[in-house]
Parts: C-alpha cells; structure tokens; sequence
C-alpha cells in the first residue's frame, strides 16, 4: 500500500492532522483495496520562509 507525503504550511493542528489522515486513509482503502494498517502518511510541516512559487517566497505574498 501507499506511503502518502502531505507537504503544507505550518500552522495545522494536532486534530486536524488527524482528522485529515484519518478522511485520507479511508479513501485509500476505499478506492486502492488493503487495510487501514498498510497506509502510511507523512506529514511536513513547512515554514512559509521555506517554499517559493513563481521565484516568490510565500512569506513575501502574505504580506
């Protein structure tokens, strides 16, 4: 089964991330087969200073 990489901004709480892994591990039972225990999701938080789209740091467009 899938091993998930969730890349997002910083700021996400403890409930939240497991609310999303749960909805997330759920639909990938229901849609690839398996069981719950073979999906495995990663989760990074990520400083806004740290990712640039478009050569712009997101810290610069919330300004």
């Amino acid at each position: 089964m899938p091993t998930i990489r969730v890349e997002f901004f910083e700021g996400r709480t403890e409930e939240q991330k497991r609310a999303y892994a749960k909805a997330l591990t759920d639909t990938t039972v229901q849609v690839l087969g398996g069981s719950p225990e073979a999906v495995d999701i990663l989760f990074y938080d990520i400083k806004k200073t740290d990712w640039a789209t478009g050569g712009v740091l997101w810290s610069d467009k919330t300004r």
